[in-house]
This record gives C-alpha cells, sequence and structure tokens, in this order.
C-alpha cells in the first residue's frame, strides 16, 4: 500500500492493522528532562604557578549548569569573551529555550539553539553560550550512561600529550627564563609563549624587536631538544608577521598560532607559503565553515576547535572529522584541557592537549581534585562524564566577587 493510499483511508475515516505507523511514531517522553540552567560569571583571583615567581592576576569565565527532573546535573564553561554578557544570553534566552527538552537529544538541542542564536551564521558570544550549555549536556549523558564523555566518543586512547602555555606578556626576561627552568624540571619541554602583547595591528617595531628577543631568550633556556609554539592572538598584520618571522627563524619555531588579525585566511596563506612557518588557527571560531575555509585555502598546518568555544563536543567532533579528511592535525588552542581532552583522547585523530598556566589555576580554584600532567602527558578522568565535579562552595564566593571596571587586556 502506497503512503497515498494510506492517507487517503486516514482522511476518510478508515483504519486498517498498523496504519496509524503512516503518520510517523510521537516522539517519546523526555528520557532527562531538563528542569534548570543556569550561569554564572566568574572573576577568580589566581597566581601565576612556575618558577616561583608568584606573580598574581586573574581568570574570567562563565559557569553554566544544566539538571534534569532525575537529578543529573551537568556542568560546563566558556571563556576569553566578556562573560557576564555569555551568561546573560543563557539565563534569559538560551537557557529558557530547552527547558523540558530531553537532555540526551544533543543534536535537536544544538540546532535549536543555534537557530535561535545564529541563524544567520553568526557567532561571537552566541557559539560561547552554546557551547558551555553542549558540554554540560554532554556531562549529562556521560553521567546517564556511565562512561566518560572521551568513551562516548571512541575511546581511542587514555592519555593525550600536552603543551603548556606559560610565556605571559606580563613576564619580563628574567622571568621567562625561569618558568622554562621550572617546567623542564618538571618533564614539559613543549611550551608556548606570547607575542604581540596586545599591539593589535599596531605596527610597533620596536615591539616587534621585542618579541624577537624575548624568544631567542625562552629558546635558549628551553635548549635545542625541546617544542617552542608561540601565541599571536591575532595580533598581527601580514608584513609585521612577516618581519618577526625572518627574525626567530634560529630559534626553530615549532607551530605559531593566530598570527594574523582576525584569522584573515588569505592573509595566513600567504604568511604560511612565505615563511615556511607552521601554523595554526580555530581556537576563536564558532562556524564549521570557517575551519573548512582555512583548510581548503592552505592557510594552516593545525587546526584548533575548541569545545569551550567552538560549539561543544557536538560542534566540534564535526570539526574533528573534516580535519581528518584534509589530513590536517588538530590541537587544543584556547585552554580548557580537562574539557578538550575528550575529544582528542577519544578521536584517533586527537592531538595535543593546551595546559594554560593562568587558566589552570582558575580550574584549580573551582574544580575538586583535578588531575596533572605527568611526563607531558594528561591521562583522562575514568569517572563519568566530565570525570571533574565543580566546588560549588568556592563557585558562589568567586560569583559574589565584585567586577573592577573593564580594561583592555583583563579578559
Amino acid at each position: 500500500m502506497t503512503m497515498f493510499v494510506r492517507r487517503q483511508l486516514l482522511a476518510a475515516g478508515l483504519a486498517l492493522p498498523g496504519l496509524a505507523l503512516a503518520q510517523g511514531r510521537a516522539r517519546p517522553a523526555p528520557r532527562h528532562r531538563i528542569v534548570r540552567v543556569t550561569a554564572t560569571p566568574l572573576r577568580v583571583p589566581i597566581t601565576y604557578p612556575f618558577g616561583g615567581i608568584a606573580k598574581p592576576g586573574a581568570q574570567v569565565a562563565c559557569y553554566v549548569e544544566v539538571e534534569t527532573a532525575d537529578g543529573l546535573i551537568g556542568h560546563g564553561i566558556t571563556c576569553i569573551v566578556d562573560v557576564r554578557l555569555v551568561a546573560a544570553i543563557i539565563n534569559i534566552t538560551a537557557g529558557p529555550l530547552i527547558l523540558g527538552e530531553d537532555a540526551l537529544d544533543h543534536e535537536a538541542i544544538w540546532s535549536k539553539l543555534a537557530g535561535a542564536l545564529m541563524d544567520r551564521g553568526q557567532t561571537g558570544l552566541a557559539s560561547h553560550a552554546l557551547s558551555a550549555i553542549d558540554i554540560a549536556l554532554w556531562d549529562i549523558k556521560g553521567k546517564a550512561l556511565g562512561q566518560p564523555i572521551a568513551t562516548l566518543l571512541g575511546g581511542a586512547r587514555t592519555t593525550c600529550p600536552v603543551y603548556v602555555t606559560f610565556g605571559e606578556a606580563s613576564l619580563d626576561k628574567d622571568q621567562l627564563v625561569a618558568a622554562v627552568r621550572d617546567l623542564r624540571k618538571r618533564g614539559l619541554n613543549r611550551l608556548k609563549m606570547v607575542v604581540g602583547n596586545g599591539r593589535r595591528g599596531r605596527g610597533d617595531r620596536a615591539g616587534l624587536i621585542e618579541d624577537a628577543a624575548r624568544v631567542a631568550i625562552v629558546r635558549d633556556a628551553l635548549g635545542p631538544d625541546g617544542d617552542l609554539y608561540l601565541d599571536g592572538n591575532c595580533n598581527f598584520t601580514l608584513p609585521d608577521a612577516k618581519w618577526l618571522a625572518d627574525r626567530i627563524a634560529s630559534s626553530h619555531i615549532t607551530m605559531w598560532e593566530e598570527p594574523i588579525l582576525q584569522n584573515d585566511v588569505r592573509l595566513m596563506a600567504e604568511l604560511r607559503r612565505d615563511t615556511g612557518l607552521a601554523l595554526a588557527a580555530g581556537q576563536n571560531e564558532g562556524q564549521a565553515f570557517r575551519f573548512r575555509d582555512m583548510m581548503l585555502a592552505g592557510a594552516v598546518d593545525y587546526i584548533q576547535p575548541n569545545v569551550m568555544i567552538g560549539g561543544g563536543f557536538t560542534q566540534v567532533v564535526k570539526i574533528a572529522g573534516m580535519a581528518q579528511a584534509f589530513n590536517v592535525p588538530i590541537l587544543n588552542g584556547g585552554a580548557g584541557a580537562l574539557q578538550n581532552v575528550h575529544v582528542h583522547a577519544g578521536l584517533a585523530n586527537g592531538g595535543q592537549l593546551e595546559w594554560h598556566a593562568s587558566w589552570m589555576e582558575l580550574c584549580r580554584k573551582i574544580y575538586r581534585n583535578i588531575p596533572d600532567p605527568v611526563n607531558g602527558t594528561l591521562t583522562v578522568p575514568d569517572a563519568p562524564g566530565l570525570g571533574i565535579e565543580p566546588d560549588r562552595d568556592a563557585i558562589r564566593a568567586f560569583a559574589a566577587m565584585p567586577w573592577p571596571a573593564p580594561r583592555q587586556g583583563d579578559l
């Protein structure tokens, strides 16, 4: 019997055995119905942890919880932007939209939120909000099924290699050297430092000269056997990036992350072609097509999707699959080692994690018993979901702390 005939019989009020199936099955009742979604902006005082420097600072995060009617609570997180605005998006718009949904239906929820928050291709704060919620949903999924997220994603391995982002712009040259020596003693020899120092597109020749000197000092302290990565934080015009690349050639840079303003695909491709440096980008991208365009243009040697920013696990897994089709490796950039470890351990083409010195100090303040890398590798927690749990008393305390007036570079 054709579908057309079935519909005509139903319209005429006639019933045949099994005819109701032609209308499609009703969606089952939610197994883990979402009853609460809350987002909390945090500004956490931290102290720089390496080299005996004890330099005070602060890190920010938007902490998110999703709770189900049967008592499961998943938590997610995002960072880098003004997290107070991300929290407002979640508490006012995104959270209420998914109340009543089944927390395990991550594709349905992702599509619903993407349609509401970035239907015309926008990303920015909306992508951060969606990502934090998606992480919490996958934490619930792992807890509901009794498995780490890495296992649910494929269980390719139980450990991941780590590189340490240690070389912050606020450290002077002596402090950089002290931090490198401390890290080497800890068995860590894949290190990343910042260049550019917020001089976004300013063509500051004195700053470029200082960058080159800092890179040379770090390479000397690290020794010839260590991997030295740079993070440009999208600060450089193409001419300035080429100038610096020429001056640091003898330092044997393993990878330069986000060297060019706005991750301009065309200019990154030219920088890569003309300098021979290995480039990476993507930690701040919220749309999958941006990764496609970077790889099609030959702009990068590594892509860096981050579950805290790039659409959570739901989208990052798809981006990683696209990278595998292009034979382009993936790396974690933009912090979030405890979240991104599940991607890089779960998938066969997983790569290195970023152990961001200051961000991990924030994590030590808001999570309980987080693991540390041993001999340059991080072991995936074997508890269900993310495998880490928040310290809610600490989160409440940091949420109550006053925020200073915003200033450039405070995030």
